[in-house]
């Protein structure tokens, strides 16, 4: 594993010193909602996949954003968040480590085991602290707690009785501000969940993932999260909300299932 420390950190501007360009890599289903609701909260947006920009150009003509290669909407976006498979995110390092100084990588995504182990990872502080030494940028944990049909349905104004909150782990206080923002835009209730190595107690498995919690029942989620339960209780997840006939997960009662599992 490369040991190198990462850049000293860069300051962020602030999001009000101009509009935020976000760019959404993977355009599948929790990407695409993760635009919408971006797109909802008036976010300045560029959309990229592994298939290319001229297969999203209706999803960006809808969204009133840009549809742009991977390597380009990285390098335009002040913040890129990144909506692919977990075990892809390393073939993007090079790109990555291109942008800007100041641009703010989130991740998004989830590593399963059982989808395929990856050497290494076991007896790391996080996944998301393993997978930023491997593109060698600092990143910022979040949105990956939440089934993409919650994403499109349940976001709500800030004030809101029992708005759904969502975990958000980073070790740069300035980049997690400006994620915490986008996820208020989203229309969800940023917590603050420490930093990256923390982001163990977000992960699947665990009593916040996908269980839709207000900010106060998070927090106490976040705290009594029990690493030695994550395996049991993410396969346990897992296997009651998917059909592996019909290759679909079961989002309507998987919240409660989820609930019920990890309590």
């Amino acid at each position: 594993m490369n040991s190198n420390k990462h850049p000293e950190r860069t300051t962020h501007r602030s999001t009000q010193s101009r509009n935020m360009i976000t760019a959404v890599i993977g355009t599948g289903d929790i990407g695409s909602q993760l635009a919408r609701a971006l797109a909802r909260g008036g976010e300045d947006l560029i959309l990229a996949n592994s298939r290319g920009p001229e297969t999203i150009t209706d999803l960006a003509s809808e969204l009133g954003a840009r549809a742009m290669s991977t390597a380009d909407a990285i390098a335009a976006a002040d913040v890129v968040v990144l909506s692919i498979p977990f075990v892809a995110i390393p073939s993007l390092a090079e790109t990555l480590r291109q942008a800007p100084a100041s641009t703010v990588i989130v991740d998004m995504s989830n590593y399963y085991p059982e989808a395929g182990v990856i050497e290494g990872i076991e007896g790391t502080a996080s996944d998301s602290s393993w997978l930023s030494e491997q593109i060698g940028r600092p990143i910022v944990k979040a949105w990956n707690t939440i089934f993409s049909r919650s994403l499109a349905l349940k976001g709500t104004a800030a004030g809101a009785p029992d708005r759904i909150a969502l975990p958000v782990a980073g070790d740069d206080p300035a980049a997690k501000k400006i994620v915490m923002q986008l996820v208020e835009a989203t229309g969800f209730e940023p917590v603050d969940a420490g930093d990256l190595a923390e982001s163990w107690r977000m992960e699947p498995g665990s009593p916040a993932y996908c269980t839709d919690l207000d900010a106060d029942t998070l927090r106490a989620a976040l705290a009594r999260a029990d690493r030695s339960r994550h395996a049991h209780d993410r396969i346990a997840g897992s296997m009651a909300i998917y059909d592996p006939e019909t290759g679909t997960m079961d989002m309507v009662r998987g919240v409660q299932i989820y609930r019920d599992i990890t309590s």
